[in-house]
């Protein structure tokens, strides 16, 4: 069984360094001083992950009015998530965590049932980090419909 520990509220989030859609590293500590969401996902451009990522983008102004950066991090490369961005005019980070060492220090990759089957893969996850690194909120198989606006409203609680 391949089931990760989950990341509950309280615990300090996992430091992490990975590469976004340009090539940059990007670190948790980058977002210190600032709440932050970070989201796992499966893949880009299918269709689940499309409507996570658009419901997030359609309500990136209510989030940067929070000043709250959206981050998105799945094992695709570098080059996926550009393509993925422009078709969807993304406006907000990709990262890159093809060995899924984040995704697993996260509790976001483990055993799953997809279509009836158990596979190994990205657990749909999300965290909200305060200005510290600590977590104010996970959530673990994540319904992508409408999961933009759940994050949304548990921001108005802080």
């Amino acid at each position: 069984m391949l089931d990760m520990e989950k990341i509950e509220k309280g615990s300090k989030a996992p430091a992490f360094a990975l590469k976004n859609q340009d090539g940059k590293v990007v670190k948790l500590s980058d977002f210190k001083g600032s709440k932050a969401v970070i989201y796992f996902y499966p893949k880009d451009d299918t269709p689940g992950c499309t409507t996570e990522a658009c419901q997030f983008q359609n309500n990136l102004r209510e989030y940067s009015k929070l000043n709250v950066p959206v981050v998105g991090i799945s094992p695709d490369s570098a080059e996926s998530h550009q393509k993925f961005i422009e078709k969807y005019k993304l406006k907000f980070q990709l990262l890159s965590d093809p060995d899924h060492n984040v995704m697993e220090s996260y509790g976001a990759w483990g055993e799953k049932m997809l279509y009836g089957k158990k596979s190994v893969g990205t657990i749909r996850s999300t965290f909200l980090i305060d200005e510290k690194g600590t977590v104010l909120k996970s959530w673990y198989k994540v319904k992508a419909d409408g999961h933009a606006q759940a994050v949304l409203a548990e921001l108005a609680k802080y």
